[in-house]
């Protein structure tokens, strides 16, 4: 029986090279220097740590990111920017914490919306993913191109095509 995976990954090397050009460009701006900025990434966490001199520049590493990780094809989404707090040093810290994973809130509304479309299909929840399986490849690509038509705040990738 056809089936495949609905998951919402992120590729952690892509978000590291991110990293790397971002602090290329920090080290070569000339606004930057002689301020305090630090971006780390974190892999088991899953998490960048922001350090800027001020909320301006603390704006600026985080336009400079995102803009990193858009050319590298990572998708905005998966982002959680925390508010920056002041440090002890005047300085602004912010976190940012990966969304990986389906939630079971989201996996269930994407259950719901495939049952509701009314395809020949079955879903099921397995953990941070959904299973859809069918009888008809034709059923399993209409429910791709419905869920691609939606727009959920986690980015989903659809994955393991078996026929």
């Amino acid at each position: 029986m056809p089936s495949f995976d609905i998951v919402s990954r992120v590729d952690l090397q892509e978000i590291d090279n991110a990293v790397n050009n971002t602090l290329k460009e920090v080290a070569n701006r000339f606004d930057f220097r002689g301020s305090r900025t630090e971006l780390t990434f974190d892999r088991k966490e899953k998490s960048l740590h922001m350090v800027a001199g001020d909320k301006m520049k603390m704006d600026a590493l985080k336009e400079m990111f995102l803009q990193k990780a858009v050319k590298r094809g990572l998708e905005i989404k998966v982002f959680d920017f925390e508010e920056p707090t002041p440090t002890s040093g005047g300085a602004m810290k912010r976190d940012v914490k990966l969304r990986e994973g389906i939630e079971q809130p989201l996996a269930k509304k994407i259950v719901a919306r495939i049952k509701e479309s009314k395809l020949k299909v079955q879903a099921s929840i397995q953990g941070e993913e959904v299973r859809v399986s069918g009888k008809q490849i034709d059923d399993l690509q209409a429910v791709i191109a419905l869920l691609k038509g939606e727009d959920y705040d986690t980015p989903l990738q659809f994955v393991n095509f078996k026929s």
